[in-house]
């Protein structure tokens, strides 16, 4: 998540929410028999006041299943107030699920709750409506979606299920854009990790598989597009997690190619830093998760010779860092991204696999990355 400071686009976390229902809709990748909801105001400075929740089964668009809707509670109430930089669980419901159902997640805020914690890159669309109809199962009243189209989450941190058996521990995928997926298909589930997500159920061995990549985001520098480094988000967006067995780590090329030209706003032609401090920054990461117990798997960056940012200097970076990945030993296993994209060796992605930026692959891009994933590296 991030503030709702320097968007790469307008989206509904500047002005808030007032008087207004706001639908979402996410995916969960095992089944169970009851649900529950996390909501963040982890940008928050006031209190954030929810009037009212439920969650159900999608219908399609904005609309809910009938007879799914369930109305959530928080400590037994159905309306809560969420701190200034805290977070909120709600009470679990009955509500059955499989692998790959889609869930409807409702909330209404009645008093203005100021701009949004929120997650800019959804590749989901969200809907909202006027007044409160967070337990109206028809999509009529939600006129309004996110524009442009690449979606936005607003504090909905993660939907749980549980059931009779233990869930399996869950995969995190962590990184940037190519993680969060932008270029794939708007409400198509096909990032690399719901790829991933499909490959595991398909082997019968389904988990979760959680989406940590923060378009724009840093390993080691904060940034306003780009929200806290990975370095600082690691242990909340990772370690945190319910049940986390395994991290996946894909994160270094936007400290390569963006520098934040601060009288320009736009990427210059020098390398931000070195392949050492990033090497150190990939170093930290490893370290927290074994404190954890958490297995952790490395991937190479990815190409992006042709892209607005590549340099040469920026691109002997990227290839000492990725040999570093490689051979050093220090993750628990490694997977080439790297090769997935470019086979032929080029620096290059290939034409076919990205979306016409030489830097962000395109579905068939991102099902070749999950398709280059060693499922056994996935260790429980």
């Amino acid at each position: 998540m991030r503030p709702s400071a320097s968007p790469w686009f307008e989206t509904w976390a500047e002005q808030g929410f007032t008087d207004q229902s706001l639908r979402q809709v996410v995916r969960v990748h095992t089944g169970g028999t009851q649900v529950r909801i996390r909501l963040s105001n982890a940008y928050g400075d006031t209190p954030l006041c929810l009037t009212g929740a439920s969650i159900g089964h999608t219908a399609g668009a904005a609309a809910v299943q009938t007879g799914t809707m369930r109305t959530l509670h928080f400590d037994g109430s159905p309306s809560t107030i969420i701190p200034a930089k805290g977070r909120a669980v709600s009470d679990p419901v009955t509500l059955p699920t499989v692998p790959l159902d889609q869930l409807t997640v409702t909330l209404y805020f009645r008093e203005a709750t100021g701009p949004a914690t929120y997650h800019q890159l959804s590749m989901t669309t969200a809907y909202r409506a006027a007044g409160d109809h967070h337990r109206d199962p028809t999509a009529t009243a939600y006129t309004d979606t996110v524009q442009p189209a690449y979606g936005s989450w607003y504090y909905l941190e993660g939907v749980e299920t549980t059931g009779p058996h233990p869930v399996p521990h869950a995969v995190v995928t962590f990184g940037d854009s190519i993680t969060d997926g932008f270029g794939a298909t708007i409400d198509g589930h096909d990032r690399y990790p719901d790829h991933l997500a499909h490959r595991l159920l398909a082997a019968g061995r389904p988990r979760p598989v959680l989406n940590a990549g923060i378009g724009s985001n840093k390993l080691l520098t904060d940034s306003p597009l780009g929200g806290d480094a990975g370095v600082a988000r690691f242990t909340r967006d990772v370690l945190d997690q319910p049940r986390v067995g395994t991290v996946l780590v894909l994160i270094g090329i936007n400290d390569i190619q963006q520098t934040n030209d601060p009288t320009t706003g736009r990427p210059d032609d020098s390398p931000a830093v070195t392949a050492r401090q990033l090497i150190d920054g990939h170093r930290a990461l490893i370290r927290a998760a074994h404190t954890c117990g958490v297995r952790i798997v490395g991937a190479t960056l990815t190409p992006y010779r042709g892209a607005e940012g590549w340099t040469a200097a920026g691109e002997m970076i990227r290839s000492r860092v990725n040999q570093w990945i490689s051979t050093s030993g220090s993750y628990d296993a490694v997977i080439d991204f790297a090769h997935a994209l470019d086979r032929q060796g080029t620096g290059r992605i290939h034409e076919n696999l990205h979306i016409g930026d030489h830097l962000h692959p395109n579905p068939a891009g991102y099902r070749a990355m999950s398709d280059a994933i060693d499922l056994a590296v996935l260790k429980q």
